[in-house]
């Protein structure tokens, strides 16, 4: 009943883990951006009074470059490539100090960082797809420096270095997971309208205003439709309120069956429901309007073993032609639904009556 999500690309931050594109995921890529870049100076400061010029020009590029993407992050198009792009280069570097010149032996424990960091900023599968082959490269590189006898204590310290790092990687792997779940639960129950599972007030208002701007560069029309059950007041007061829930989710059963996945069906509060028509005109949207008002009416609410006739009034209102912003689109339909309901009620209503 509402809009689908469609395929994208890895790279596509609509695309990835729930929760992963909101504000505090904004907010922690930044302070990592920013904390790495501080990090950076302190040592480009100290490669530089240790005679290693070239080296802390490259970390100074670096620190610029984190500065400036800290800076500019809310704003890139595709903030996921360059976290990708950051994550590598991290990792990169986390295997270049395990075997650089007189690097200490214990130095591989920065290697526990990159599972953490993955799941932090990717999510569960950005941060299984690169955590698990850069864990592997970690281990090759640190057998290939350090020779490691096959005695018994020198097992058992690889095995401690090794075991942490897979329950690291599993445990992150499993409470990504289920925050992401749980993000995804709380995301819906926040979208939708709890009796009959369409969008509710705030959720369509959002998508109202998103296909309007939407609309503004591509000039493609869309149709705003508010539709209030008739007499519902008279349903609750003769069968009862669970009749009236049961007559307000099979309305909503009838409609939904007819949309297309591109429009949305959303519920304003009490008896009155409202569909955004992506890329349609009012030419196009009455016909469907009509089957929707005919289809409610020849589908009466078995409740119980009492059958109970349900009818409804439908306002259009067409976008650029009758208003530019939700609340004049709000105003125009609102004007033509009461002037149906004024007129008997059970009707559709496009165009303004003489």
């Amino acid at each position: 009943m509402t809009k689908k999500s469609s395929e994208h690309s890895l790279l596509n931050p609509d695309a990835y883990n729930a929760g992963l594109h909101d504000g505090n995921w904004m907010s922690l890529v930044r302070m990592m951006f920013a904390g790495t870049g501080i990090t950076l100076t302190y040592f480009c400061i100290l490669q530089y009074l240790a005679g290693n010029q070239l080296f802390a020009s490259f970390e100074l590029i670096a620190t610029l470059m984190l500065f400036w993407s800290a800076w500019r992050f809310p704003s890139l198009r595709n903030p996921l490539l360059l976290v990708h792009v950051y994550t590598v280069m991290v990792f990169c570097f986390l295997l270049y100090i395990i075997v650089m010149p007189g690097a200490s032996a214990t130095a591989f424990v920065w290697a526990y960082l990159a599972p953490v960091l993955c799941y932090l900023l990717l999510g569960r599968v950005g941060g299984g797809f690169l955590s698990v082959p850069f864990g592997l490269a970690a281990i090759a590189i640190y057998l290939y420096k350090y020779d490691v006898p096959l005695q018994a204590t020198s097992l058992i310290d690889l095995g401690n270095a090794v075991i942490c790092g897979v329950l690291i990687i599993l445990f992150m792997h499993i409470y990504e997971g289920r925050r992401t779940q749980a993000y995804q639960e709380l995301q819906r129950i926040a979208r939708t309208d709890a009796l009959t599972g369409v969008a509710n007030r705030g959720s369509f208002e959002q998508s109202l205003i998103q296909s309007i701007l939407e609309a503004e560069r591509s000039m493609n029309p869309l149709v705003l439709v508010i539709l209030d059950i008739d007499h519902f007041k008279a349903v609750n007061d003769r069968w009862g309120h669970d009749a009236g829930d049961k007559a307000l989710q099979h309305i909503c059963s009838i409609i939904g069956e007819r949309l297309r996945i591109t429009d949305t069906l959303g519920r304003l509060g009490g008896e009155e429901f409202s569909l955004l028509l992506r890329n349609t005109d009012r030419i196009g949207a009455e016909p469907l309007v009509e089957s929707l008002r005919s289809q409610i009416c020849k589908t009466p609410l078995h409740y119980g073993k009492q059958i109970i006739e349900l009818s409804a009034t439908f306002g259009l209102a067409e976008w650029p032609l009758d208003g530019r912003t939700m609340d004049e689109l709000y105003r125009c339909v609102d004007k033509r639904l009461y002037s149906g309901k004024g007129r008997g009620r059970n009707q559709v209503v496009s165009r303004e009556v003489v």
